[in-house]
Order: C-alpha cells, then structure tokens, then sequence
C-alpha cells in the first residue's frame, strides 16, 4: 500500500525512460531491489502488468533500479541447495523452507515467471549490483536487471562470478571488455553502498521498496492494480499541478 512520504529527495542519475502516452513530465519510479530476491523478481512484473493494464491512459515513466543487499551474511559461494541453505543458515524448518518455496513458485507463475529453486546458487549479489550501475552508466541498466533475475532465479546463474557476469552484460548489449574492466578495478562499488545507505536513511528494511515521483513509497510485490492505482494517483497529481 501507499506508504509515507520519504524525508529526503532521492539522488537520481543515468535512468532509462519507458514511453507512454504522455511526454512532457514521466513520473519517476525508484525501486529498492536485490537479484537475489524471488519478490523483487514477481514485483518487477506486476508493475510491469500495472502499467499494461492502463493501457493509452498508461503515463510515461522514468524507471531507476538502486542496490539493496537481502542477506549480507550469505557466502560468496554456498555449496548446496535452497532448502539447504534456509534450513542450516537461517534456521528455518524444512518443512516450513518447502511451503514456503511452493507458495513463492505458485505467486510466481502466476505472475508469468518459471522459477526454479531447486537451481539457484546463493551467492553474494554486490559484484552484480556493480554491473547495475555500469549499465545505468551506459543506458542499460532495466534490460540487465531483467537478464540477471532470470540468470538467478530460472537458469541458477553464479551471479557473482566475473565471467557470466561480463556474458550476461553482452547479452544486453553492454561492451564485454569494458564492464570486466569496471568489475575488476570496483568502480561502482560506492555507488552500491550509498544505495544500500540511502535505503537505511528511508527506513527501508525489506524489498522490493518502489518510491514514485519522490512522494509516495510502495512496500513489496504488490498486486498489478495497487500500482495502476498508484500512478493514477500520481499522474493525475501532476496534472493538476500543471493546470
């Protein structure tokens, strides 16, 4: 739902504009999110679906992906599965990792998505969010952010191995060469932390977080119409203010 307004404007830079029927002023769309976060994954397409749904009355919007560290305590490479790894590492119950895991799947395909747990390679995601904001750099940075949540959560991509990170960069379009160079020398690496500080100073505390236009925060995978509603709201704000 609508949240409260964050205290603070929000540092923004390099974002990719999706077009719709409006030009003049799009509404911009911040959002909190991590690779490794089955969530964020389902909460990118309802936003997605949101934004279908409006269809012509759909208004443009300006979408900035910023770095948020799910389980800074994960491994850079944890050798077994995901039952696994919720069990023994956060002390979850099997039987309760195995409901909940069927329960993400179904919220998932439901959303569209095949998502394959059983594959998946808990990883440390910074080196990933790196390659993020290389791409923002370079004007890629949703078309990344798409390939790496499918790497991670259907096809068990090692999201923070140098040479499929650099492949799934070409994939996109991206210079392989030049984003091993910025993965290899951690260009970005503060540009990560001061996502990850700016959400502490929201209070954000889980993700995804969507903030639009500056004023409103949207906490979690929340239902396509929530976010129709929303930039509804937002669009015709902004209309009124420029009448």
């Amino acid at each position: 739902m609508i949240g409260e307004r964050p205290r603070r404007g929000i540092r923004t830079h390099g974002s990719h504009v999706a077009r719709g029927v409006t030009s003049n002023s799009p509404i911009k769309i911040d959002i909190w999110s991590d690779i490794a976060c089955p969530w964020c994954y389902i909460g990118k397409r309802h936003l997605e679906s949101g934004l279908a749904a409006m269809g012509d009355g759909a208004p443009d919007v300006e979408i900035e992906y910023h770095s948020f560290e799910l389980s800074p305590d994960t491994p850079l490479d944890f050798e077994g599965s995901t039952i696994e790894y919720l069990s023994e590492r956060k002390g979850m119950p099997v039987e309760r990792v195995e409901q909940m895991l069927e329960h993400v799947t179904n919220v998932a395909a439901n959303a569209g998505l095949d998502y394959h747990f059983e594959k998946v390679a808990h990883t440390k995601t910074l080196k990933a969010h790196e390659l993020l904001h290389f791409a923002k750099a370079h004007g890629k940075q949703l078309e990344l952010k798409e390939r790496l949540l499918k790497a991670y959560f259907v096809e068990g991509g090692r999201v923070n191995r140098l040479d499929q990170l650099v492949g799934y960069a070409e994939e996109v379009g991206l210079d392989g060469a030049e984003a091993r160079a910025a993965l290899d020398d951690g260009r970005y690496a503060t540009d990560v932390q001061a996502d990850i500080a700016q959400a502490g100073a929201y209070g954000i505390q889980g993700v995804p977080f969507f903030v639009f236009d500056g004023k409103y925060g949207v906490s979690g995978a929340q239902p396509a119409e929530v976010f129709a509603n929303v930039l509804t709201q937002v669009a015709g704000e902004k209309d009124g203010a420029a009448a």
